[in-house]
């Protein structure tokens, strides 16, 4: 019987399924990477059969991820400022077709090693483009509570895919061919268009225009980039992709080694996706205990000895408990810091966020697959994955004070600013800019140094929400009076500025204002870039050129 100080149950990791939305979501979402590791299992197989090289094989993991690190930011952009219904029915629509050219081409025999690259690189872009769009759709769909259990699901529908997928894959492979692998490719990625396409999303409430397709680019970037956590967010990502794309990448070539085909490949990866899918079950309960932090320790750490485990195992039933442990590592490190990165970002700037966030992983993934490649060929397999299996943990322990939880969790709740700006006077073009806002502040001068702090996090969030610049000042003349200014682009992203106020930008203004000593509130002005017209010059004595 509980009582009332006792700590709440965490939620189950299956009650997002209860709602029917993002049960259906989930179903495209399986369905959409069962569809990705069918490729990549049918394409690094395909690729041992059509050349001897150790690099090209690596490279074909490097060419399915490269793809996000490159596009990644873009498809954000799109995804948070068109309808991501339809954009995510057409990252389906185009992955359809790559997988259709494939198997057309794999009848007729007409693939090579540099072709096979080609079109898995082209399927590496409908990955670019679904995996932002679906990462920012999430949250809109499951309350706050349950996004760590909707996170883990996802975790699951990824591995279960890695199961799900290597597994028929590998028996399509043994038994008729990699063109059939293609070919259910395309008819599993025509099944998940059709899934999506009978969600009925709701448009976004704005009496504003959309956002410019290259303005949302570097907002995105650098609301990522002033924001404290993403950073380190983005730089453990990318070394623990970096580190573990060495067991992935060279996974191919260790079926081989225990003398193993197709059915050995497809072992080794079924329960490495095992292995995550039972993890990802526990961890609503298991984060009672551990927090971000320590699971990305030890996820590094488990992770690299289970890699290495694998890489030396003499038969595949020592490879195979190596391998499951390498994905309850994997599932651990990923799922923290995917929960860390969604909480850190406001629904608004979700999409470009989390492709940033995709972007370091899979260029930390892309970036691996090659290196190990690299020192495979040039040394040995279980070498190549020794050296990761050193580096990663090096690389954690070099930054150990840098931390993904920083205290508490922003509040991204909208809300609207407390009194409203004044109409302008003039008239102004929504495209007309920059804007200049500046705020009037008389402090304490014995309290400098707090506001000062306080104006620091006033910077990033400034910029976070878009601005173009921002700075301090302080008056010459009257001790205590700071003037801030910060500018806009133009009209329309000034007005943008409103619905990205949220929580915790009202908490940040009630702490600037905690230092201001007037009764009135700090005095706020808005200017708008004049353009400036250069003048004709006069014209000289004795020309027949009319005065104006």
């Amino acid at each position: 019987m509980m009582t009332p100080d006792d700590p709440p149950k965490p939620p189950s990791t299956l009650a997002p399924l209860r709602d029917p939305v993002f049960r259906m979501l989930w179903l495209a979402w399986l369905a959409a990477n069962v569809t990705m590791w069918m490729n990549d299992v049918a394409s690094a197989w395909l690729m041992t059969t059509l050349t001897d090289s150790v690099v090209m094989v690596a490279l074909v993991q490097a060419a399915s991820t490269l793809p996000v690190f490159v596009l990644g930011l873009p498809s954000g952009a799109l995804a948070d400022i068109v309808d991501r219904r339809r954009y995510f029915a057409v990252t389906q629509l185009w992955v359809a077709a790559v997988a259709l050219i494939l198997s057309t081409l794999a009848f007729v025999g007409g693939l090579n090693a540099p072709l096979l690259l080609a079109l898995t690189f082209a399927n590496g872009i409908g990955m670019a483009m679904r995996w932002p769009v679906f990462a920012a759709i999430v949250p809109e769909v499951v309350p706050r509570n349950d996004l760590s259990a909707a996170l883990a699901l996802n975790g699951i529908a990824m591995n279960m895919s890695r199961i799900v997928g290597p597994v028929v894959a590998g028996m399509l492979l043994a038994s008729f061919g990699s063109q059939y692998v293609f070919l259910l490719n395309a008819l599993l990625s025509a099944t998940a268009f059709v899934i999506i396409l009978r969600w009925r999303s709701q448009p976004k409430a704005s009496a504003l225009p959309g956002e410019r397709f290259f303005g949302a680019m570097r907002v995105g970037l650098q609301h990522v980039l002033q924001s404290p956590r993403m950073r380190v967010v983005l730089l453990r990502i990318f070394c623990f992709f970096l580190q573990s794309s060495s067991l992935l990448a060279l996974l191919p070539l260790i079926a081989r080694r225990l003398e193993g085909g197709a059915t050995t490949f497809t072992a080794l990866l079924a329960a490495m996706g095992a292995g995550a899918v039972v993890t990802a079950l526990f961890l609503p309960r298991l984060r009672r205990g551990i927090s971000r932090d320590g699971f990305v320790a030890w996820g590094t750490g488990v992770h690299a000895v289970a890699a290495l485990l694998t890489a030396l195992a003499p038969n595949i039933w020592l490879a195979m408990p190596a391998s499951a442990l390498a994905g309850m590592a994997w599932i651990a490190t990923a799922n923290s810091l995917t929960l860390a990165a969604q909480l850190a970002l406001p629904n608004w700037v979700r999409a470009r966020g989390m492709s940033i966030y995709q972007m370091a992983l899979m260029g930390g993934s892309a970036v691996g697959a090659a290196l190990w490649g690299y020192v495979a060929s040039a040394s040995s397999v279980p070498l190549s994955i020794a050296v990761a299996a050193v580096l990663g943990p090096l690389a954690l322990l070099l930054t150990r004070r840098l931390s993904v939880d920083g205290g508490l969790d922003t509040d991204h709740t909208p809300v609207r600013p407390s009194a409203r700006a004044p109409e302008p006077v003039i008239d102004i073009a929504p495209d007309e800019g920059p804007v200049m806002v500046t705020v009037e502040y008389h402090i304490d001068p014995a309290r400098a140094a707090g506001f000062n702090a306080v104006m620091q996090e006033t910077r990033r969030a400034r910029l976070r929400q878009g601005a173009l610049s921002w700075g301090l000042f302080r008056d010459t003349t009257v001790p205590g009076r700071y003037i801030e200014y910060f500018l806009d682009e133009n009209w329309i992203e000034h007005q943008r500025r409103l619905e990205r106020f949220t929580a915790s930008d009202a908490g940040l203004r009630e702490r600037r204002r905690a230092f201001h000593r007037l009764d009135e509130e700090p005095r706020v002005q808005r200017y708008v870039g004049e353009p400036m017209v250069a003048a004709r010059a006069a014209p000289a004595a004795g020309t027949d050129e009319p005065a104006a």
